[in-house]
């Protein structure tokens, strides 16, 4: 007589330990991928910035006119002037100027785009100022350090342990004479919103200002971690301050993605690049 042949099968015991150790690899690999996953988001980060600072630099070189590379600060809405876009006439189409400020609630510390004050051909004495590109947003999970929005006449002491080197990071520039949230500003005229920016002359340097008139490096620190920003029951962006933390904290100060424009030549570089997160 055959007897039927029966087909074996795993035990309980033997799925619970094949279980048991799908989890102890899920447990180390996922760590692992979301360092990769923040890691790659710096390295974003760092090559949207150095490429857009070298794109302000060959804007202001072609268009023979100073390009300024203007960021959006904290708390914009309650600068002095602007109460004044409620006096921009309304445009034929929408957005009003006030409309198109609300869109940067969400671009604190992290958006910014190019203008240019006057062209090559106006008239001394007028000017027509012109935005060269939309906003632009580094990547989520990035920002500019903090450190970049604090006072001109001040710095912070980056340490770089691996070649024992300090920076000396200053605030961004600011102004006051730049038409904000668009040209359409300027049909009112200034004082405008208070902008940080940096810029470029007709020979790609950086230019100067009245707090630091002598000639010096500008560096831009980035940092890893996350803005938070108030939102409406329907999740649109509202008028509030941001919450920005760095993941882990105090990165952008010990281990940072530094930006170096030098001055006289207006080239930027990576000083110090992080490969993977923590």
């Amino acid at each position: 007589m055959k007897f039927p042949k029966t087909k074996r099968a795993f035990t309980l015991i033997e799925m619970l330990v094949v279980i048991g150790i799908m989890g102890i690899l899920a447990a180390i690999t996922v760590p692992a991928f979301n360092s990769i996953k923040k890691g790659d988001a710096t390295l974003a980060a760092t090559r949207q910035l150095l490429d857009d600072v070298g794109f302000a630099r060959q804007l202001a070189i072609s268009g023979r006119s100073t390009v300024y590379m203007i960021f959006v600060p904290e708390n914009f809405w309650s600068d002095p002037a602007y109460d004044r876009l409620s006096l921009v006439p309304k445009p034929t189409y929408p957005p009003t100027e006030i409309e198109k400020s609300h869109k940067l609630y969400d671009k604190q510390l992290t958006g910014y785009t190019f203008v240019t004050l006057r062209s090559v051909g106006e008239q001394p004495g007028r000017s027509t100022p012109r935005y060269l590109t939309p906003w632009h947003t580094l990547p989520e999970g990035t920002f500019i350090a903090l450190s970049k929005f604090g006072p001109r006449n001040l710095s912070v002491s980056l340490n770089d342990p691996s070649i024992n080197r300090y920076y000396d990071i200053y605030g961004f520039s600011i102004t006051n004479n730049i038409p904000f949230p668009s040209e359409g500003a300027a049909q009112v005229g200034g004082p405008y919103v208070t902008l940080p920016y940096i810029a470029f002359n007709f020979l790609g340097q950086l230019t100067q200002d009245g707090v630091n008139p002598t000639r010096q490096d500008e560096f831009i620190p980035l940092a890893r971690g996350a803005v938070l920003y108030a939102r409406d029951v329907a999740k649109v962006p509202v008028a509030s301050v941001p919450d920005a933390s760095e993941r882990p904290p105090g990165n952008s100060t010990n281990a940072f993605n530094l930006i170096h424009i030098d001055w006289l030549t207006g080239r930027a570089r990576v000083e110090r690049q992080e490969i993977s997160g923590l």
